[in-house]
């Protein structure tokens, strides 16, 4: 299931509250990264979480730590990607397409949206 999801791809929340009761159903966002094994991915803007950092001192002296909030990862299940021709989510097909390069043909694996049908 991960390998349809990959870095950089615009994806959609599509389970979980609804914004208007704090979470993030409907959210678009940029996909940060993709943890492979745990079947999770990290969504710019998306399930934001606060972590207390301790305070510390730097090299020079500044203060750091304090309230901090950051991304926190969501299962790969709950994001849909998005279809580029329509912008709602859609469902991810692969079909296989001969790409020629330097008068050597090649058949390459290619995601498409299933609403559209436009590669992603």
């Amino acid at each position: 299931m991960a390998n349809i999801i990959k870095k950089g791809d615009l994806v959609q929340v599509i389970t979980g509250p609804t914004q208007a009761r704090g979470g993030s159903r409907g959210k678009q966002g940029r996909v940060i990264e993709v943890q492979q094994e745990k079947n999770r991915v990290i969504v710019e803007g998306v399930n934001f979480v606060t972590k207390h950092v301790r305070v510390g001192q730097t090299q020079r002296g500044t203060k750091t730590g304090g309230i901090e909030t950051h991304e926190a990862p969501i299962h790969i299940s709950n994001v849909s990607l998005i279809d580029p021709k329509s912008k709602k989510p859609t469902r991810v097909g692969f079909r296989e397409e001969v790409v020629e390069k330097d008068g050597v043909k090649k058949t390459v694996r290619v995601r498409y949206a299933k609403k559209s049908g436009e590669k992603l």
